[in-house]
Order: C-alpha cells, then sequence, then structure tokens
C-alpha cells in the first residue's frame, strides 16, 4: 500500500523538543538528554504518520518513546501531532533506522523495538533492501535488554515468514509468540495506519513478538 500526500503541519508549533535530525542525537548516547529524564525506553522503527507513538505514548506516560522516519516530511508530521496532544514522552527523528541500531544505541539499552509494515521491496533485485535483515536483527538483540521485546508486523505473508525464519536461524531471541487480533474500539484505534487500513479492506495481518532472554 503506497502512503498518501499529507498535510503540512502546523507552521506556528515549536517542533524542537519532539522532531530531531539523526545528527542532533547525543553521543554518547544519553536518553535523558532527549527526554528530561531517565525511563524505560521503546523504539519504534519507521513511524510513519506516527499513530503508534501517539497512541502509546498516550497510554503508558511512564514510558519514553523513540520513532525513527527516514522520510522528513512524515518524521515532522508525526513529531506535530506529539506536540499538538503535550506529549512529552515521544520524540521522532528523521534519519536511517540502521544506523541508530548500529552507531548509536548502546548495548541493553532498549526494553521494547517495534516494526511494522515495514517496506517490503517486492521485486527480488530489491528485496536486500529489507531493513530486517541479519545484521540489523542482531543489533535490535543486542541493544534489547533481558527480557525485552521485538514486536513485527506485517501484511506481507512472504516478509513475515522469511523474517521469522531468519530470526530462528541468527539470532537467540524466544518466539515467535502469538499476538491476537483485537476489536478497534474506534476508527483510529489501531497499532498504524497500515493496520487499519489493512483491516477495513479485510486483508489479513501477520504479527509476531519475540524476547530477549533473561
Amino acid at each position: 500500500m503506497g502512503r498518501r500526500a499529507l498535510r503540512k503541519p502546523d507552521a506556528s508549533l515549536d517542533l524542537s523538543r519532539h522532531f530531531k535530525s539523526f545528527d542532533e542525537l547525543p553521543r554518547p548516547w544519553q536518553p535523558e538528554t532527549l527526554f528530561g529524564r531517565r525511563a524505560s525506553l521503546e523504539v519504534e522503527v519507521g513511524s510513519g504518520k506516527g499513530l503508534f507513538l501517539r497512541g502509546a505514548a498516550a497510554a503508558r506516560p511512564e514510558v519514553d518513546f523513540l520513532g525513527i522516519e527516514i522520510g522528513q516530511k512524515y518524521a515532522r508530521f508525526a513529531a506535530a501531532a506529539l506536540v499538538k496532544r503535550e506529549l512529552d514522552n515521544a520524540v521522532v527523528v528523521h534519519g536511517d533506522a540502521l544506523r541508530l541500531f548500529a552507531e548509536i544505541l548502546p548495548d541493553d539499552s532498549v526494553a521494547a523495538v517495534h516494526v511494522y509494515f515495514p517496506d517490503p521491496w517486492w521485486k527480488k533485485r530489491h528485496k536486500r533492501r529489507r531493513v530486517l535483515h541479519e545484521p540489523f536483527l542482531l543489533d535490535v538483540q543486542r541493544v534489547l535488554v533481558a527480557g525485552g521485546e521485538f514486536h513485527f508486523w506485517t501484511d506481507v505473508e512472504e516478509y513475515f515468514q522469511t523474517t521469522l525464519e531468519l530470526l530462528a536461524a541468527a539470532t537467540r531471541l524466544d518466539g515467535p509468540f502469538e499476538v491476537p487480533q483485537r476489536e478497534a474500539e474506534h476508527d483510529m484505534d489501531y497499532r498504524t495506519h497500515f493496520e487499519r487500513r489493512s483491516r477495513q479492506h479485510g486483508e489479513p495481518v501477520y504479527r509476531s513478538l519475540f524476547r530477549k532472554p533473561a
């Protein structure tokens, strides 16, 4: 499913608290620089319009959420939505998620990693561009705390199955654990906009949960 055109964020909004470029991230890693506190941290790869970040940050104010999005317009859109809802426990980074994991996040620093509906790169010659490849998954395993969770959902069965096989072969993460589908309580009660569109069109969503051994 392609992305639709975005509305431009309100130019009067101050995004400085919620929108960061990759180069603005603290080195060495100090999440309190971004959030003003030290709390449990969860990272979303490919935040899109930010529906997951908004919902999760509102539901769990005791947890900090870091979203990373390669598309600058989408990253700014997601950050603007956080500003409007005064959700100070979520920040969106415009940048490359692979570099975030490989270069910045230290060992045992993240409580959960969320990857929802990543680009499937349909053509065979392009599949090497998929974010879920062995080096990234090993970085996910490295940065997770003991008992930390890796959430992966997609609407592409082939991508789902090959990723589960890769996780089994290349990592020590326990799983996959079943993630049952729940009924939406309102029109935007979905994990992401892609889940919303898939389910409203009657298309299947493949969900998995993995945990790092204690």
